[in-house]
Order: C-alpha cells, then structure tokens, then sequence
C-alpha cells in the first residue's frame, strides 16, 4: 500500500467505530497501519536528505538535460512540469513547503529557478538592495523587537549616592506578516504560454517564467516598501514620516538642502547611510553643483558614468527605486526620498517557498499553457531614527 491508501484506510477505521469506541482489533489493525506509514514517512525523509547531501549549493552552477541552470534531477522534473502542467512522481515526492495535496500545486521549486525569479524581485526594486531582508521557512508571523534608548544618558552620582534620572530600557515590537504576492497583470490573469513555444525544445520556459513572474510580483512589492500604507500590506520606507523640508523661498533643491538632509542623520547612522529617490529625482541633483562649481553627483568611475545608479552624491551612495514619487518642491506632504542607513531603518521579510501552478487545461482549445506564482513577503520600519524622508517646503 501507499501513503495514500493507508492513510484512507487509517480514516476508514475512525469512520467505521464513529460514536463508539475501538475495539481491540481495530486498535490493532491501526496500530499496524501506523507502523507502515511511519516507515514509508522514514523512507522519504531519508531519501530527501540523501538529495539534500548531493544538491548543488545555491549559487552553483549545474547543467541540465535541457542546458540551463538547475539543480539536477529536481529542476528536471520541475523543467517537465511547467511543459506538462503533470507533475512527475519524484516532484510530487518533494513537495512539503506548505499544507496540500499534489493535486493542488504544493510542489517545492528548485533553488535555481527559485534564485532567478527572487533575483528579478529584488533588482526591480532598488530599495530592496539596501534594506535588511529577512528570509523564513514558513509565513507565521514573526514579532521582531525593536528599542530607543536615546533619551537616556548616565550621570555622575556622588559617593553612597544613587542615580536621580533615567528609566528603564523600554523595547517596542514590530510585527512581519506574509503576504501572499500573485504573478499575475490586468484582472489577475495568469501568464499564458503558447502550446507551440513550449514544444520547442530550445524555448527556456524556465528563463522566461522567472523573468516575467519576478518582474510582476516585484512591481507590487517595491511600491509597498517604498510607499505602503501597512493596511493590507507591507508599511513602506517613507509612510507616514514626517519629511526634511527644503529651505523655503528657493527654486527647487540646493546644495544647502542636501547638507541639511545629512546632518539630520545622527552621525551614529552616517556610516552604511545612502541616499534613495526615483530616477527623475536624480536627474534634477545631477544637476547641481556645489560652492565651487563642481557637480554634487560623482559617477564611480571618472570620465565613464555607465548604468545608474553607481555613483556618490556628498560622499554616499544613490539607490535608484522608481517607486519614489517625483520630486516636488512645493509640496511638503509627499516624501520623494529618503536618507540614512536603511539597512538599520527598515526590514523585508520574505518567506522562501514560491508557489507556481502551471494550468494546462483552462486555455487549451487556444492553444495555451496558464501560469500563476505566488511568493509572500512583508516589510515594516525597524528603526525610524536611522533614516529621514524628504520632502518639499510648506
């Protein structure tokens, strides 16, 4: 027998005694099934380390039977599942990453896929780069403690005398969720692939599901860490915080401003510090020069500017994120960047299992082949006082 079977045998006994109690032999016949079902569970997780032993580490590189990056005889089998939408036994195997049946799309995906889609993830979003990023097994909620002990300082006492001030070290709590992201664009529909790219044995379905699926779910998760309202979802970098005007009664953003901006930093911060706005902003500090004449933004390498960002403004480093609103001088109630170690101010949480459903049947009198992913992730200010928001004058 398999699992399956033993396990709807298990329940046929439970069923068979419903409002009574078990009898000696049906305690027995039980007991014995369990023994079978304990054993083949063994057996799995035994196997499972064995591929666990012999499963390239992430980052390596292992070619499969189809020729791009995988993790053997895994991504192989994942490889003829988003062809099929059938998924072969030994993936059906190694699916545990949440509570379900194979039948309804629990299946673990393979390191490497699971790498390429996380990678667009996160380069779509700048701000993801430069945050702390928490990576969990599981999506439970996850209580992370935060403290301010800035308003306290020490004090000289005199001999047999005791402290007059103070107060007791106080820790605040901020709690990471998971919500559950969905690779899907206009009115949530899947990605569909046609019947005939997937035949084509040189088309890498894999390549091309991670890049579109990463890109889409990562539109919606850098907005909310940049942006969110933490209702419904993550509490983004620049919510709700009380920006750093510009100087009043200027044209726009001086250099005085962007030295302003710095020392609201508390030099304990300075160090990691960045600077985080969208790519229109930084066209408009490009710009500006300082008192000298010289342009504020320095490319990181003289004379070859290349891809942005990569270069330093006053001696830190620019993250672009596109998430950021505009620039706008006149408006002190939208934050258009933000300054500081964000690395220290703000934490995403992401919970590594990715879901992905392929769905052969809905769209098969059109010739296509339904993709969906999900990936759960979260985002919460940790520290407010390791960055500022800016924002324009009043």
């Amino acid at each position: 027998m398999d699992r399956e079977q033993i396990l709807a045998a298990l329940q046929a006994i439970i069923d068979e005694a419903d409002g009574r109690a078990l009898t000696d032999d049906e305690v027995q016949r039980y007991e014995q099934l369990e023994g079978e079902l304990q054993a083949i569970d063994r057996d799995v997780q035994v196997r499972s380390r064995q591929r666990a032993y012999t499963t390239p580490a992430p980052g390596s590189r292992v070619e499969t039977a189809a020729g791009g990056e995988g993790d053997g005889e895994l991504q192989r089998a994942f490889d003829a599942y988003l062809r099929t939408g059938i998924a072969p036994a030994d993936l059906a195997e190694l699916r545990a990453h949440e509570t379900g049946t194979p039948s309804e799309g629990g299946y673990l995906v393979p390191t490497g896929f699971l790498q390429k889609l996380t990678e667009r993830m996160v380069a779509f979003g700048g701000v993801a780069n430069a945050v702390e990023t928490l990576n969990t097994s599981s999506g439970n909620p996850l209580e992370w403690p935060t403290v301010d002990d800035t308003a306290n300082v020490g004090e000289i006492v005199a001999e047999e005398g005791t402290f007059a001030a103070g107060a007791d070290v106080t820790f605040g709590q901020v709690t990471l969720g998971a919500y559950k992201y969905m690779s899907g664009g206009a009115g949530n529909e899947p990605i569909r692939v046609s019947v005939e790219l997937l035949q084509d044995s040189a088309f890498d379905i894999g390549a091309f599901l991670s890049r579109a699926m990463g890109v889409r779910i990562a539109r919606a998760q850098s907005a909310h860490f940049v942006t969110g309202n933490g209702s419904g979802q993550p509490k983004g970098l620049i919510h709700g915080k009380t920006g750093i005007e510009i100087a009043a009664d200027t044209a726009g953003i001086e250099y005085a401003d962007l030295v302003t901006f710095v020392h609201s930093v508390d030099p304990d911060y300075r160090p990691g510090a960045v600077w985080a706005f969208n790519d229109s902003t930084l066209a408009t500090i490009r710009k500006l020069e300082d008192l000298n004449g010289r342009p504020l933004w320095m490319p990181s390498d003289a004379g070859l500017e290349g891809a942005m960002p990569g270069g330093s403004l006053l001696g830190f480093p620019v993250v672009i994120d596109q998430a950021f609103p505009d620039v706008d001088p006149d408006n002190n109630t939208v934050n258009w960047g933000a300054f500081g170690n964000l690395r220290e101010g703000y934490i995403v949480r992401r919970v590594q299992a990715v879901q992905v459903i392929v769905d052969p049947y809905s769209r098969a009198k059109y010739g296509q082949v339904e993709y969906t992913a999900w990936a759960r992730a979260d985002g919460n200010v940790q520290n407010p006082n390791a960055y500022v928001a800016l924002t324009g004058e009043q």
